[in-house]
Parts: C-alpha cells; sequence; structure tokens
C-alpha cells in the first residue's frame, strides 16, 4: 500500500437498516481482513427509528475499528455522508450504503484502483438490481444530464460506493443531494477521476429510501452545482450575458416597431404594437440583470476575502532544492494540498 494511503476510512450512513447492520458489519470484516490494511469503520445513524443505533453498538463492542455517529434526527443522506466525513481519519474514504446491495468485497478493488495514481474512483453498478422504471430509468437520465451538464463522463452517478483521498473531499461543503457530484466537483478541482465495475445485489430486507421525487431534486442540485462551478467567482458573466442578451432583443424589438409606425406601408399605431409592450418589458430586465451581476459579484467577493478564501485548488508544491517539504502554514488559509 502507498505511504500516503495508510487508513482506510468506510463511511455508512444507515436509516432504519436494523435487518441489514449484523451482515453488513461481519461482509465488510470478511472483505478487510485478508487485506491487512489499517481501516476504521464509520456508521453514521441518519435518525433511525428501529433501534438501528442501539443493535451497532451492541454489535461494535470489542471492535475498536467501528465508530458510531448518531444524528439528532433524519437529515439525509448527504448530510449523513458530510458528518461520517469529518469524523473519520483515513487517507482514503469509502462510502458505501447500508442495505447491503453494495459489496463490501468490492472495496480493495477500488483502493487498488486509487493506488494507480487517481484521486477518486467511482463504482459502476453495471447489472443493476433494482426495478426498472422506478429506479433504473430516472437513474440514466440523471446520469446523462449530470455527465452532459458537467463534462465528467461517469456511467453510475448515483452509486454510493466510491473511493476518495482525503485531500479530494476536505475542501467540500455538501447540501441537498449534492454527495452524487462529488466526482464531477473533484474533476473541476483538478483531480483524477475514474470508474470501475462494481457488484450490486437485490434488496432482500428493509424498504428503499429512494423515489422518483429524488430525480427532481438531483435536477435542481445540477443546476446549483453547474453555477458554482463555473460561475462562483465571476457570477457577472452568466448574469451580465443574460442581460446583454435581454437588451440586444429589446433593442430589435424596439426597431421593428419604429419601422412598422414609420417605415411599413400599414403603419402600425404604436398602442396597438404587443412589441412595444415587449420592448418596454426588456430593456429595464437588462438593467436588472446587470444590477444583480454587480450585487452577485460584490458578495463573491466578500465571502472569498472575509475568509481568505482561495480561488484556486493546490495540487502540490515542490522544491527541488530543499530536502525537507515546505511549511504547510505559509499556505494561504483555505488552499487544499491534492497530492499526487
Amino acid at each position: 500500500m502507498d505511504a500516503e494511503l495508510t487508513k482506510i476510512s468506510i463511511v455508512v450512513p444507515l436509516l432504519n437498516e436494523r435487518d441489514n447492520v449484523r451482515e453488513l458489519l461481519e461482509r465488510i470484516r470478511q472483505a478487510m481482513a485478508p487485506s491487512g490494511w489499517e481501516y476504521e469503520l464509520v456508521l453514521v445513524d441518519d435518525g433511525s427509528t428501529d433501534g438501528t443505533p442501539q443493535l451497532c453498538a451492541e454489535l461494535s463492542r470489542g471492535r475498536p475499528e467501528v465508530k458510531i455517529v448518531e444524528l439528532r434526527r433524519n437529515f439525509g443522506q448527504t448530510a449523513a455522508l458530510a458528518a461520517g466525513f469529518d469524523h473519520s481519519s483515513g487517507q482514503v474514504i469509502v462510502p458505501l450504503d447500508g442495505d447491503l446491495q453494495n459489496d463490501p468485497a468490492d472495496i480493495p478493488h477500488l483502493v487498488t484502483r486509487l493506488q494507480e495514481g487517481y484521486d477518486v474512483v467511482s463504482g459502476w453498478r453495471r447489472r443493476r438490481q433494482d426495478k426498472l422504471l422506478t429506479r433504473k430509468v430516472p437513474s440514466w437520465v440523471a446520469n446523462f444530464l449530470i455527465g452532459w451538464i458537467t463534462k465528467v463522463r461517469l456511467h453510475d452517478y448515483g452509486c454510493t460506493l466510491k473511493a476518495y483521498r482525503r485531500d479530494v473531499v476536505d475542501h467540500l461543503r455538501l447540501y441537498g443531494e449534492m454527495h452524487r457530484f462529488i466526482p464531477a466537483l473533484a474533476s473541476w478541482s483538478g483531480a483524477r477521476v475514474t470508474e470501475m465495475e462494481v457488484g450490486h445485489h437485490p434488496r432482500t430486507r428493509g424498504r428503499t429510501k429512494y423515489g422518483l421525487n429524488r430525480t427532481i431534486k438531483v435536477v435542481f442540485d445540477l443546476i446549483t452545482v453547474k453555477f458554482l462551478g463555473t460561475f462562483s467567482t465571476k457570477p457577472l458573466h452568466i448574469f451580465g450575458g443574460i442581460g446583454l442578451f435581454t437588451f440586444f432583443m429589446g433593442f430589435l424589438s424596439g426597431l421593428c416597431v419604429i419601422y412598422q409606425k414609420y417605415i411599413s406601408p400599414t403603419h402600425l399605431a404604436m398602442n396597438r404594437n404587443p412589441l412595444l409592450v415587449l420592448t418596454a418589458m426588456l430593456m429595464p430586465m437588462s438593467v436588472m440583470f446587470l444590477l444583480m451581476g454587480l450585487l452577485a459579484e460584490m458578495m463573491c467577493r466578500t465571502y472569498h476575502e472575509s475568509q481568505n478564501k482561495p480561488t484556486y485548488v493546490i495540487r502540490s508544491i515542490r522544491q527541488p532544492g530543499r530536502e525537507s517539504p515546505p511549511d504547510d502554514s505559509q499556505a494561504p488559509k483555505g488552499a487544499t494540498d491534492v497530492k499526487s
């Protein structure tokens, strides 16, 4: 194992998975024991009401590698994963679902692939064992939209089973359903992303927590991710662009009104021309978009400068003439060193 990858953190969000926890822990133990790698298992209870945290506490006795994080209520899978990331200590983070559909036996393979020089290895449930209309089709649509908009082509963004280097996720803040966008966000920061096929099993116990309404949430989060990833440091580019386009359309509409009034043989009266109303709407709208862009620019600068937050992410700092590594305390506050 690489010197950098000395410990693996397996993060499992749980919501009413009492029937699956015992077998899940045993499968993870069997998968990790032959590897000889040091690992910790972070179980995040996301407001279960069926006694899941109590059973986890019982099963963790005598297993110092198990850590239980119990949330006060159900915050959602993204928040549960974020809590697991924050309370893990490994150099590699591997999240997976607690419903036994992800196969823990794939964890060593993901980590091995990560050692080939990648920062993110995303699981691909090629032979997914789910219902076609309610699970597979919405997932196909979501994966296509995410790949098309983010330009990071993966077959299966929705697969929880992935492997991340810690320094890739440390600077991320997750909201909504954004955990599925981590590979895209990491790629935008310069991380090396790949995917590999993983096993997938049908759910045999418990009830699924996913529904068609989640697809709508993913679409809204996708819009947010695209805006933050592309325009978070230059919002005037998008608002100003829309404003200039609106001004141009209003200007053309106004010219048409003048032409129809004074040049066209019909001499259409202005007060009967709907294009005049369109012009009166588009011109003020263009000014509003420009002002929104300027306000967004001021907020953006306040956000970055108040926290001394850099607008870049460093992969590494090399000084060939020095034997000792550079002092990290000299790096700008908030910068993340994503090592190769």
